[in-house]
């Protein structure tokens, strides 16, 4: 058996799906986080899945069809950023709330 761009593809919905209901369901921040991470791994796959099942144009002979990578990479510089940023933004709401659920951290009610 041959692995083709489908498979790659399913293994990306089923990983973007589990990150969205992980988003959606969980009251915790930091599990919130996670599957956002998660849905952000699952582009990635999906983007280099097409990098490299698709026919590359001969004006893009030189680069391989890297494209799909470099993506990958730019996605990859985002979320850390964003973990980074979010992460900060938790520990501040922690120190003043003592708590990281969703539905306790409600920053416009004094």
């Amino acid at each position: 058996m041959q692995v083709t761009l489908t498979h790659y593809l399913v293994l990306s919905a089923l990983i973007f799906s589990i990150g969205l209901f992980g988003a959606l369901a969980k009251r915790n921040v930091v599990t919130i986080l996670m599957s956002i991470e998660l849905m952000f791994n699952a582009v990635n796959v999906a983007l280099i899945a097409f990098s490299r099942y698709l026919p590359v144009p001969p004006a893009d002979a030189a680069q391989q069809g890297l494209n799909g990578q470099v993506f990958a990479l730019f996605i990859i510089a985002v979320a850390a950023a964003e973990a980074a940023v979010a992460l900060a933004i938790i520990l501040a709401i922690y120190r003043e709330r003592r708590s990281v659920n969703v539905e306790d951290v409600n920053l416009m009610k004094w």
